[in-house]
C-alpha cells in the first residue's frame, strides 16, 4: 500500500524542553522513596484479572524475534547477537559412562548481551543529569553486581496484562514507515480512535512502525541497529504519561526516532520515560503477525504477558513476549 500523504512531522526540542516534561511527567517518590516499580505500580491485580477476559480464541502471538547469529546487531559495540553453542552433542559419549551408546544427551549454552535482541529496557539503562529512577545515583550500578537499585528483575512478575496495539502505517494506509518519521502524541491519539479501542492506565502500548518488516523484506538488516529509524517523538511522553500506561514497545531498534528531535540530548524520550516518569521500554518486538491479526478481525486490545529473565542487577532483559486474543 502507498499513501499520498506526507511524512509524519518531526519537531525540534532541546534539553531545555525536555527537563520541562520530565518535571511535569516524574513521578519520584509518588510510591515511596523506596519504589523500584515505577510504572508497574499501576499493574494491579484487578487489571490483571480484567485482562485475562481479553482471550476469546485463545491464539497465541510471539512477539521475539530469534535468538541467533541472524540477528540485527551489526558492526562495533558491546551489543552482538546472540552466539549459540553446543557443549555436547548426542554424537558424544556420556562421560564416566560405558553402555555401549544405549544413552546420549544434549547440552547447549548461550552468550548474549541482554540487550541484543527483544528485550525489556531498565530504568537504570539510561542516567540524565546524574540521576535515574526515583533519584539513584551512579553508584546504584557497579561493575561487579550490576543494578542495585531499578533492575529490571523487579518487573518478573508485573509483565503482565492489557496489551493494545497501535498500528501507525495501516492507520495512514503504508506498509511502513520511513526513517525519520516521528510518531507524535496525536497520531497516537488519532490512531487508537480510528482502530476503536482506548489506552488507559497499566496497558501495555505496543506501536507497530513497519521498520522491522521492511528490513525483513529486504534481506538484510543493514543498519537497522542504531541507524536512522522511525519512532516515537517527544511529544509522545504526554500521551503516554496522561494515561498512565506501564510501558510502551515498538518494532525499532531504539523505539524512539532517529535522529532524535533533540540536537543537544541523546535519547530524550528515555530520559522522559525511563528515568523520569518509570515507564518501561521495549525495543525489538516483532509485531507483524499480530499486526496482521488484529486488523483482520478489528480487534486491537488482547492479554500480554512479557516477563523478563530473573538476572539478578540486569539492567535489560531479553524475552519471549506473548499475545493472546
Amino acid at each position: 500500500m502507498e499513501s499520498s500523504r506526507p511524512n509524519l512531522n518531526r519537531r525540534r526540542h532541546s534539553r531545555a524542553t525536555v527537563d520541562e516534561l520530565a518535571r511535569r511527567y516524574r513521578t519520584w517518590g509518588r510510591w515511596g522513596d523506596d519504589d523500584e516499580l515505577g510504572a508497574a505500580n499501576y499493574v494491579t491485580p484487578e487489571r490483571i484479572a480484567a485482562a485475562t477476559r481479553l482471550v476469546r480464541r485463545g491464539t497465541v502471538f510471539s512477539l521475539a524475534l530469534p535468538l541467533d547469529r541472524n540477528g540485527p546487531m551489526r558492526g562495533g559495540g558491546p551489543r552482538v547477537n546472540p552466539q549459540h553453542v553446543m557443549l555436547r552433542t548426542p554424537h558424544d559419549p556420556l562421560p564416566g559412562r560405558d553402555d555401549g551408546g544405549l544413552q546420549r544427551a544434549a547440552d547447549d549454552a548461550l552468550y548474549l548481551p541482554l540487550q541484543c535482541s527483544t528485550q525489556w529496557d531498565a530504568f537504570c539503562h539510561l542516567f540524565h543529569a546524574g540521576k535515574t529512577y526515583n533519584g539513584r545515583g551512579y553508584d546504584s550500578v557497579t561493575t561487579l553486581d550490576g543494578a542495585a537499585h531499578n533492575s529490571i528483575t523487579n518487573l518478573k512478575d508485573r509483565a503482565v496484562g492489557r496489551g493494545v496495539l497501535l498500528d501507525i502505517p495501516r492507520h495512514l494506509g503504508r506498509d511502513s514507515l520511513v526513517p525519520g518519521e516521528a510518531i507524535q502524541g496525536e497520531d497516537l491519539e488519532a490512531c487508537a480512535t480510528a482502530q476503536g479501542v482506548e489506552v488507559g492506565e497499566g496497558d501495555f502500548v505496543l506501536v507497530r512502525t513497519g521498520h522491522l518488516h521492511s528490513r525483513r523484506a529486504a534481506g538484510d538488516w543493514g543498519d537497522f541497529a542504531g541507524g536512522p529509524a522511525p519512532g516515537l517523538g517527544v511529544s509522545t511522553a504526554e500521551f503516554l504519561c496522561d494515561r498512565h500506561v506501564a510501558a510502551v514497545a515498538t518494532d525499532t531498534w531504539g523505539a524512539e526516532v532517529i535522529p532524535f528531535e533533540t540536537p543537544d540530548l541523546m535519547s530524550p524520550l528515555h530520559v522522559l520515560l525511563l528515568v523520569n516518569a518509570g515507564v518501561y521500554i521495549g525495543e525489538m518486538w516483532d509485531l507483524e503477525a499480530l499486526a496482521a491479526d488484529c486488523a483482520d478481525d478489528s480487534v486491537f486490545e488482547f492479554f500480554l504477558t512479557a516477563a523478563p529473565l530473573t538476572v539478578t542487577g540486569a539492567v535489560g532483559s531479553p524475552l519471549n513476549p506473548l499475545a493472546i486474543k
